[in-house]
This record gives structure tokens, sequence and C-alpha cells, in this order.
């Protein structure tokens, strides 16, 4: 363990890194019971046989709520979860797919999971008794949670068609989950409902101060079918979607399949899979985000072996050539707007699964946006750019982000995907077999699909000379270490704790420049700094509330008073003065 974490630990009254993280007395500042003392209710008993909630319900932290099935909240029924609640889920096998628990809001359904700091909202398997013993090896134990909306996506039928999750076009149905029925569909299309206009503005309700803990099952008993920690398929930028954590989750923690929403304050740790990954024309935005993998490359950890990207950036799994011939414009692209995150990979080379990186960023199929003032640590390759389509067709993401670059920012309108200002940390600096592979890499690797083997690290090719200008000229920056990261951890023998810590905030932080300029709307808090947290503040976004601030702590020198990076002499002068003073 770490000396410097223990001592600022102790300063600032918070919890050790080798504690465990233990709710037993979860929403008591809201007059909630103990945990233990809670009677169970099944949830299903307030379903017709399908799993369709009969009426608009409200869920209450007096009880522990039983995922025992596939349970939706249809069309003009409202599910309320107060602050303080738990739902626990029935575990699901592989054998038992076909039944596995989740919680899907259907169109025209709303959720209102409103969860405050000291009282957050948690849904976790059946075994978690909230205790600290939940291993973070438990990854897919239940589906998790699944929100559709009618904003619009990208699908097309002919293109898409039914291998590309599309029933018609502008509606897709969720990964793993049955093709004909309407309650699983998302978008607006002529599928046969009453939703034939899509709504960006489209609102399936609240999530905050909602934690989900061991998601990712199987759907289906075959590879690939796996929910996601948290889905949001076609969701409006009605929704409030703010300060979510998703926890060992066995596919993407956290996915989303087109729409527009926004998100904010978002935590994922130890997850199997892509800390973020967006498709079918993203438009939303998201700042504050961030996202640890496991320390997969030691000896004697399970389950956690294939940690994929940070972010997955896609818009057309089917690459159909077809969807990019319009000129120019961003119809068939995502283009969200993203700001502010730290993602920590382990280092991990060899692919497994289905798994293409692991990069901090994967930009793939018609990719556009924007990705600025962030933080990349310790990934293979800091950001892949697609070159799938490159030719003939452009469309990828190599030819969205090189496209009439301009280092004086005059010309530079058709560069449809944008990555500034950004600070890649040990990104690049392993080895494969046969070569070395640098912060900015190009070219067409392609998911090896499997079951639990292991694949040899798919080639990668080395940025130009022409690319690593635009590269720096846009404002990224590729070091070796920041002073205050440490991204090294190990966990205890019953994987419930670490037993050597980690810290993912600089001792100072690293200021943006005015090359990428500052996101400048009512949605993106103004900040001057890179990465999800402030090195000027003793606390962040997760105190309080969140697993993942037992495990994340400020790097900031305790001793350092004038905060400039170092304890020296000034810090001495700043109290000396006032010793043997009373207050």
């Amino acid at each position: 363990m770490k000396k410097r974490n223990l001592l600022l630990a102790a300063l600032l009254g918070v919890a050790t890194v080798s504690g465990s993280f233990a709710q037993t007395n979860l929403g008591q500042d809201c007059g909630c019971p103990a945990v233990g003392s809670r009677p169970r209710v099944v949830l299903s008993d307030y379903a017709d046989a399908n799993g369709q909630l009969s009426a608009s319900m409200t869920l209450t932290c007096d009880k522990t709520w039983f995922l025992d099935k596939k349970i939706y909240v249809p069309d003009g029924k409202v599910l309320t979860i107060n602050p303080g609640t738990v739902i626990k889920a029935r575990v699901t096998t592989v054998a038992q797919a076909a039944n596995a628990t989740a919680l899907i809001v259907s169109r025209g359904g709303k959720i209102m999971a409103a969860g405050t700091k000291s009282c957050p909202i948690v849904f976790t398997d059946s075994t978690d008794m909230l205790d600290g013993n939940s291993p973070v090896t438990n990854v897919g134990k239940w589906g998790g949670v699944a929100i559709c909306g009618i904003a619009p996506n990208n699908l097309n039928f002919t293109l898409n068609g039914p291998s590309g999750k599309c029933v018609a076009d502008g509606v897709g149905y969720l990964e793993g989950f049955a093709a004909g029925n309407p309650w699983n569909h998302y978008g607006a299309g002529p599928d046969g409902q009453r939703w034939t206009s899509s709504d960006p503005n489209d609102n399936s309700g609240v999530l905050t101060y909602v934690s989900i803990r061991h998601p990712g099952a199987n759907l289906k008993p075959d590879f690939g079918n796996e929910l996601n920690g948290l889905t949001l398929a076609s969701v409006g930028r009605g929704t409030k979607i703010e300060n979510i954590e998703v926890v060992a989750s066995a596919d993407d923690n956290v996915e989303v399949f087109g729409g527009t929403v926004n998100l904010k304050n978002i935590a994922t740790l130890w997850g199997d899979d892509d800390m973020l990954d967006y498709d079918q024309g993203y438009s939303g935005k998201i700042q504050f985000f961030f996202g640890i993998a496991t320390d997969s490359i030691s000896a004697g950890t399970t389950n956690l072996d294939s940690n994929d990207n940070g972010i997955e950036a896609d818009a057309d799994d089917s690459k159909g050539t077809k969807q990019v011939a319009d000129g120019g414009a961003n119809a068939f692209k995502s283009t969200p707007s993203i700001s502010n995150i730290t993602l920590v990979g382990n280092g991990h080379i060899v692919g497994g699964a289905d798994n293409t990186g692991a990069a901090g960023i994967m930009a793939k199929e018609c990719t556009g946006g924007i990705i600025a003032n962030s933080i990349f640590v310790n990934f293979r390759t800091g950001a892949f750019l697609s070159q799938v389509r490159s030719g003939t067709d452009k469309g990828d993401a190599y030819d969205n982000w090189v496209a009439s670059f301009d280092p004086a920012k005059t010309a530079s309108s058709a560069q449809s995907l944008k990555i500034c200002n950004n600070t890649f940390v040990n990104c690049g600096s392993l080895k494969t077999p046969s070569t070395k592979v640098y912060p900015l890499t190009k070219g067409t690797v392609t998911p090896t699909k499997g079951s639990g083997a292991t694949f040899a690290p798919q080639p990668l090719t080395n940025a130009s000379a022409s690319d690593t200008v635009q590269f720096v000229n846009e404002g990224n920056v590729v070091v070796s270490s920041v002073d205050g990261l440490d991204y090294t951890l190990s966990f205890n023998g019953a994987k419930t704790a670490l037993a050597d810590g980690y810290a993912i905030v600089p001792r100072k932080n690293i200021a943006t420049n005015s090359v990428c300029l500052p996101f400048n709307d009512n949605f993106f808090t103004p900040v001057s700094y890179r990465g999800a947290f402030d090195a000027n503040s003793s606390e962040n976004w997760l105190s309080g509330w969140a697993q993942s601030q037992v495990l994340s702590i400020s790097q900031q020198h305790p001793t350092d008073f004038d905060k400039d990076g170092d304890t020296d002499v000034y810090d001495y002068g700043t109290f000396t003065g006032d010793f043997g003073k009373k207050y």
C-alpha cells in the first residue's frame, strides 16, 4: 500500500484503499432500515405473465426488490425508485440465458430513479449482501438496465437488416433480445407501432446517483449476446442521466445506440469490455467520465482478462458503403461532444473474444464528433483511427479526422472528427511480438470472434509523420508519466478490495489550451483542466456515494499548502506565521 494514500486518507477522513466497500446501512440518511432487515418483494408479482408492469409503481427503500425475470416498464407506465432503494437480480448462468434477468424501460415508459448523494440507489445481484464481500470477478451475474426511446438513430433496413439489429428504417432492437417483440424495439419508424417520427428531446425519465453492479449476462446461450451494464438505445436529451456507476460488468459498461442523451459524472470499474461504447449515429454530450480496468495482466485474476477499449466509437457496424455517400454530411455519423474524461487501461495487448483493442480511443466506421480535454492512461495505443473503408468509400474515422486539417483552424469545417487537447500517458509503450506501437495508430483491425480463447495481437499501423504533426498541433500530448498518476494496482486474494491502490488525479491540473476551445453551452461545466477530476479540490463528484470513491484517492501532497505540486520551503513559510494562533 502506498503511504501517501494512507496519509491523505487520514487527513481527509475518508476510507483507505484497502478497505472493503460496505453499505449495510445504505439510505440511513433517508430513514431507510438496515439492508439486511428489509423483506424481499418479488417484482414479477406486479407484472403480467410476459413481464410487463401492470401499473405504474414506486419501489420504496423499506423493502429489497427482487428482479426475478425480465421486467418491462411499458408504454404509458412509470417506475419510480426512491432514494436508498436496493434492487437485487436473480443470478443467471449461461445455460439459463433465455431467462436472464434485466430491467427494460420500453418506448413510452419512464423510470424515475432519483437517488441522492447520501442515499444512492443500488442495482446488484442476489448474492451481494452489500457488506463489501462481493468480489469484482463476479461479472455477468444478471443482465443490466436498458432504456429504449424514440430519439434519432441512423438505422436503415436495406443496409443494416436483421444482422444489424434493425427491424425497419429508424427502428432497432436490443442485442440479445427477441427481434419480433416491440417492447425490445427502440427508435421511431414503420414497425407497426405508434412512434413514426423520432424526437431528439424524448424523455425517458431520470437516473441520478445510481450504482449498477455485476451486470452483463448473456441473454442467449451463445457468444456475443450480452446486455451491457447500462444500455441507452435512442434515448433523448430530455432524459436526465447523471452520477451513475457501473461496477464489474461482463460486457460494455455503458453502451449508447443512437439517440441524443447527455451524460455527466459517470464512473465504470472493473468491466470486461469497453468502458464507453457508442454507435448508430449517437449525437449527445458527455462530461466527467471515469473508467478503470483491473490488473488483468497479473497472475491469479480470473474472468477479467479481456478488458478492451476506453472508448469504442462507431456509427455503422454493418459497414454499408452507401451510408457515407452523403456529400460529407453527418447524417450517418456518430457526432457526440465529449470532454473531461479519465480512462485507465491495464496494458492489455493480446485480444480475447471479440476484442479489437486495447485503445484509449478506438474510432471506427463513420465516427465523427469531438473528444477533448481528457486523459488516457496505459492502453496499447492511445487513439486508433479505422481505415476499413478509406479509399473510394471514405467515411471512416481516419478520413473524418484528417480531412482538410488546418493547424490555424481557418479551413477545418470538413474535419468531422476532432481529437484535441488530450493527454496520453504510457499509451503505445508496450511491445507486441514483432513491432512497437505508438500513441496514434491507424489501420483495419478486425474483431476475432471466439469464446474464452486468447488470440495473437492484431497488427497496428503507426501514424505517418503528417498524422503526428496534426495530432500534436491539435493540442494532444504524449508522455510516459504524470506526477500523481499511479495506475498500478492489485487486489486482495478474495478480489473484494485493493491490496495496492491507485491514484488517478494529477498533483497539478493539466491545463487545456486554445487549440481546442472549451465547450460553451448550458450542459458543459466550464473548467480549464484535462480529465475527469480537479486536482485543486479535496473532493470530487464520486465522493460520499460511489464505490469508486473509496478506491480512487487524489495524489495531492497533503503538505503542499501552496498547491504548486511540491512540498518545499515555500509551503513551510505559509503556515509558520500562524503557528500557535487560536481560531
